[in-house]
């Protein structure tokens, strides 16, 4: 949906797990089901292609799919996973020419895409400073989530996605606290935070936790977000003109699309600029 490309300055492992649409059987356009509302204007089940989704697997709309009521598809982000199911796992035979493959491959995307999410953050997990005591513990969880990934079709679907997060969080924690602890000042703790709507402009949040914090709607013009712990944050409409994200960290592409912005926002060079700032 979100029609995303790997950036040209991603590491390798960042770059596999950037959406490629076209490599991908227009899985996310497929297999969720969606309700006609703000995000979508239209009712669709699972398993059944949107209407949009044209035969080669590519939008019809996307570059106009915010004027046409279809906000949600530009913010979702697979995190890899649809061409990782498409290309490896199925190794290239589509639902529509191989029929066949359609139950299986719908009942592993959910699975793959939640395993490549937990991969984007283990990757990133890897690149932080001062994690040196729990690197060896953080390759081997990436290993293992990276081999669930390869499994045959049935494997992946049967996969417990509760219990590897279980497992991966504690460990994700560990090492934003490690990389945040060298932060200079007082480390702001707003982790669950409900921050909707707040005037936060210009604010110093360098090494704050935001894990799962309620931003929508929070005004974060310049504020300063280094090394400022963003996981699974609710950025919707969080107002990021001039914010300073280069250096946060567990940042993910669906936030800054979720949210405003503008080119003097500045983002990891591992993500993108949205194209609607």
């Amino acid at each position: 949906m979100s029609g995303n490309h790997p950036h040209p300055t991603a590491t390798t492992g960042q770059r596999t797990l950037r959406a490629d649409c076209a490599n991908c059987f227009g899985l996310c356009c497929t297999v969720p089901a969606f309700s006609a509302s703000a995000d979508f204007a239209i009712d669709k089940p699972a398993g059944k292609p949107c209407p949009n989704l044209r035969p080669d697997h590519r939008c019809g709309i996307h570059s106009t799919l915010r004027q046409r009521g279809f906000p949600g598809c530009t913010v979702y982000d697979c995190f890899g996973a649809g061409q990782h199911l498409s290309q490896v796992t199925f190794t290239g035979h589509d639902w529509r020419t191989s029929p066949e493959t359609a139950k299986k491959m719908f009942a592993a995307f959910p699975v793959m895409r939640d395993l490549h999410e937990l991969l984007w953050y283990l990757t990133e997990a890897l690149t932080l400073p001062h994690t040196t005591p729990i690197r060896d513990a953080l390759t081997q969880a990436r290993d293992t989530i990276e081999a669930l990934t390869n499994e045959t079709p049935e494997t992946i679907a049967r996969t417990d996605v509760m219990t590897q997060r279980m497992n991966v969080n504690p460990l994700l924690q560990k090492a934003s606290e490690l990389a945040r602890a060298n932060t200079p000042g007082p480390r702001k703790d707003h982790r669950g935070a409900d921050l909707i709507g707040a005037k936060l402009k210009k604010a110093d949040l360098r090494g704050a936790n935001l894990r799962g914090a309620y931003l929508i709607g929070t005004d974060l013009r310049g504020a300063n977000l280094t090394m400022a712990d963003l996981t699974g944050a609710d950025t919707r409409g969080s107002d990021l003109r001039g914010a300073d994200l280069s250096r946060s960290i567990f940042l993910t592409q669906a936030q800054l699309d979720a949210a405003k912005g503008d080119t003097t926002t500045k983002v990891p060079h591992t993500l993108t600029h949205p194209t609607h700032w």
